[in-house]
């Protein structure tokens, strides 16, 4: 008889993060994880986003995973995430049913409300979160540009009083960034709003992330402060992802977000990595047509998905 058991995950082990991991990269390639990146989020996220990895095993093997929390960072109260992933060649155990049970049971009781979940746009996927009175919102695309026989478009010199610079020269003082990067999210298509405010977790969470690299990261600077950026990820695979790209509201339309995305996937593709990732709303017409500019393909789509809790 198959066993099916959701426990959480055990972040100092080493095995746990790497299967972890694993099952991500698996489900959605263009999420890029690590078995380090797994443990530094279970390690340093919000304390008041009751961050839980889960992992679900069928017969002692980790098949499944589940990310969820509640949206510590949303002006409106008892909005939560649990987003799921089983191995394609390990569903119909139970695995993901257990896993959505399990987050739903843990967010009720950390007081909220409201799931979101990110669902992988397929007949099967979209049917199993209908079943459990999950109803579809927007959707996201995913998109893949290839750096090694791709075509990136040449690099323009910046216009006058623009100046490109790595984020590694901001080092010292990211604060600058902290400040464009809460602008730009604040200004993102989604369903839950959020709002960027405690500089010390972000330094924690998302500068010193294990997949950030500050070095490939690209930051338009005019008259001495970021204007446009282009936040780099990187794994140990070869694979880079555009973390963030974003404007801010002063300086939008110049093209600045674009010739900071340019610069950062040239040096990237210079440095050996072979394939790059980014993700936007489907209803981010601007963002995009720049992708599509770039060479980037849609290599697949998550459907936001929401239910009431209790």
């Amino acid at each position: 008889m198959t066993e099916v058991l959701v426990r959480a995950l055990r972040p100092d082990d080493l095995a746990d993060t790497s299967a972890f991991a694993a099952v991500r990269r698996v489900c959605v390639p263009a999420m890029l994880a690590t078995s380090a990146s797994v443990a530094f989020d279970a390690a340093h996220a919000h304390p008041d986003a009751h961050y839980l990895q889960l992992v679900a095993e069928v017969d002692g093997e980790v098949v499944g995973t589940a990310q969820t929390g509640v949206a510590y960072d949303s002006p409106e109260p008892g909005q939560s995430f649990a987003n799921v992933y089983v191995h394609p060649g390990r569903r119909g155990a139970g695995a993901g049913s257990l896993l959505v049970r399990t987050a739903e049971e843990y967010l009720a009781g950390k007081g909220a409300t409201t799931v979101y979940s990110w669902v992988l746009d397929s007949e099967e996927n979209r049917a199993f979160a209908a079943r459990r009175g999950y109803r579809a919102s927007r959707s996201a695309h995913f998109l893949r540009l290839d750096l090694v026989n791709g075509e990136l478009p040449p690099l323009a010199a910046p216009p006058s009083g623009v100046e490109l610079r790595s984020g590694a020269e901001f080092a010292a003082d990211p604060r600058p960034l902290f400040d464009l990067d809460a602008e730009t999210v604040a200004d993102e298509p989604s369903d839950v709003a959020a709002e960027f405010t405690d500089y010390e977790h972000w330094l924690a969470e998302t500068w010193h992330h294990p997949l950030v690299d500050q070095e490939l990261t690209t930051v338009a600077v005019v008259d001495g402060r970021p204007a446009a950026f282009s936040l780099a990820r990187t794994d140990d695979a070869a694979r880079y992802a555009s973390g963030m790209t974003g404007t801010a509201r002063a300086h939008r339309g110049r093209g600045l977000a674009k010739l900071a995305k340019n610069d950062s996937l040239h040096r990237a593709r210079a440095a050996g990595f072979r394939e790059a990732f980014t993700g936007n709303d489907a209803g981010n017409e601007p963002m995009l047509a720049i992708n599509r500019w770039f060479g980037y393909e849609i290599c697949d789509t998550e459907v936001r998905h929401v239910r009431a809790l209790g």
